[in-house]
């Protein structure tokens, strides 16, 4: 066989599969138009709850935590509180300070420090429960400010016994600091009150998100704990637990607000751990996932759930493989294919990111200047994300490494020169590299009379060069440069 023919036809392949994954949004999207409108029976009491909070090396946020937790509204004799400290820094002497204070109030709070970073944030969560006397496990991330009804809201939910865990939607604390951070939440938007919604109201396989929900203590058990040998330890719980027979509920009306990354750097470091923990899940759990008597439609949903993240190496090698094919095939040939799959594909993540602000606010128009953002971040992270798929399809191991909080609530809050700022990620130079590489396939793609490529040639271009251009500002001492202003809150 031809080497044309070899990359025509895995050329043919990646946009199927790319269309395969952005049509899904389309599924899910009118899935979404039947959400579940149920409402859990009323609790003449509140059971035990131990609520966790994971946290390692969070001086700006955790006592914001900490505090905001002992907040809730919920009978103090039912709730105990777990700091979960496996901090080598300052963090702790403020988590001693703040217990020690909350204790003379009257709360139940411990404080579990760890001097050994065991199976990292599963493993923190795992020794907590060594001692939790709750019957009911909330979790927390340090970043997070629950509502003081957040518990009231979130437990009756239980009052069925084959529900096993409740998550609620992600807000937003610091979305207007800059255009990266409202980019990043018109993405957390569309999975939660679309992808998040379908799949519970259909009866699909969902997700756990690490943070902002609550547990029964026995499904955890029985689905066989917190396992670290994956960097998304919530993913992989909370497959098990559903092959297990257990039920996940997503809320869409209880909001706990949370600190967006303000770092690009922090963002890709967040993106890298999903993106190669999910991999591990999908390598871990698919033997037991494609055995499961289950609808095969609720196991096609779960495989394309699992293994999303591969659309970023697949777009990686579109890019490598558009150029030659500008030389060795004809234009007409290319431009078929890309106008039958990828054209179409492309709409649905757009179609369902504009309908999750449709719904969830009320100057939702006004709110979409900022979609383009978020396409051109999908694209530009593609390099750094196939790094993470190809380390986990390769069994490399790696640490869970925490993506930085800063404590951002306001536009004129700073993060630079504070500790935890990232430094030049190497990936860098790659994603430069792949920028100039589509420019260059773009001038082809014209000169050849390609013009339908232009668009999507265009947009490997400008993510390329965004990440890449945003991550060396981000990496250069604020002293250097001068301060790049946030768009003005509307």
């Amino acid at each position: 066989m031809r080497l044309l023919d070899i990359m025509l036809a895995v050329y043919i392949l990646v946009l199927v599969t790319l269309f395969i994954y952005g049509s899904n949004c389309f599924v899910l999207t009118y899935l979404n138009r039947k959400k579940k409108k149920e409402k859990p029976a009323n609790m003449s009491f509140y059971p035990k709850v131990t609520v966790q909070l994971p946290v390692y090396n969070e001086l700006y946020v955790v006592e914001r935590l900490i505090r905001k937790v002992a907040q809730m509204d919920y009978p103090v004799e039912n709730l105990e509180i777990q700091v979960l400290d496996d901090s080598t820094d300052d963090t702790t002497g403020v988590i001693q300070r703040c217990i020690s204070e909350l204790r003379n109030e009257g709360y139940n709070i411990n404080h579990i420090h760890r001097t050994q970073r065991e199976g990292y944030k599963s493993g923190a969560l795992r020794n907590g429960l060594r001692y939790a006397s709750g019957e009911f496990i909330a979790v927390f991330d340090a970043d997070f400010q629950p509502d003081s009804d957040f518990l009231k809201k979130s437990i009756p939910y239980f009052s069925d016994p084959k529900v096993g865990m409740v998550q609620t939607r992600w807000g937003h604390i610091n979305e207007d600091y800059s255009f990266l951070t409202k980019a990043i939440a018109i993405g957390i938007d569309g999975h939660f009150q679309i992808e998040q919604n379908s799949r519970y109201s259909s009866g699909l396989f969902l997700n756990f998100n690490g943070t902002a929900g609550v547990w029964r203590r026995t499904t955890i058990d029985d689905a066989g704990g917190w396992q670290d040998d994956t960097l998304t330890e919530d993913l992989d719980l909370s497959y098990r637990a559903q092959l297990r027979g257990w039920k996940l509920v997503f809320l869409d009306d209880v909001v706990c607000p949370a600190e967006i990354p303000v770092q690009i750097n922090a963002f890709k470091r967040q993106q890298f751990r999903w993106a190669k923990g999910s991999m591990q899940c999908t390598k871990k759990l698919l033997p037991e996932l494609l055995s499961a008597d289950i609808p095969v439609f609720k196991k096609f949903q779960a495989l394309v759930h699992l293994t999303y993240y591969t659309v970023h190496p697949l777009m990686v090698i579109l890019l490598l493989l558009i150029l030659p094919l500008n030389f060795l095939a004809s234009s007409t040939f290319t431009t078929f294919f890309y106008l039958n799959f990828l054209s179409i594909g492309t709409f649905g993540p757009i179609t369902m990111y504009v309908l999750s602000q449709h719904e969830l606010y009320k100057g939702w128009k006004s709110r979409l200047k900022y979609l383009p953002v978020l396409m051109f971040l999908g694209t530009g992270i593609s390099a750094n994300n196939t790094k993470a798929v190809v380390e986990a399809l390769l069994n490399r191991k790696s640490t869970f490494q925490r993506t930085p909080k800063f404590g951002i609530e306001k536009n004129t809050d700073e993060w630079e020169g504070k500790k935890y700022r990232l430094n030049f990620p190497m990936i860098t130079v790659i994603e430069a590299g792949l920028g100039i590489y589509a420019l260059i396939a773009l001038f082809f793609s014209l000169k050849n009379g390609s013009y339908f490529l232009a668009p999507f040639l265009v947009l490997y271009v400008v993510g390329y060069f965004y990440v890449s251009g945003l991550t060396v500002i981000h990496s250069i001492p604020r002293s250097v440069y001068p301060k790049l202003a946030p768009p003005a809150a509307e």
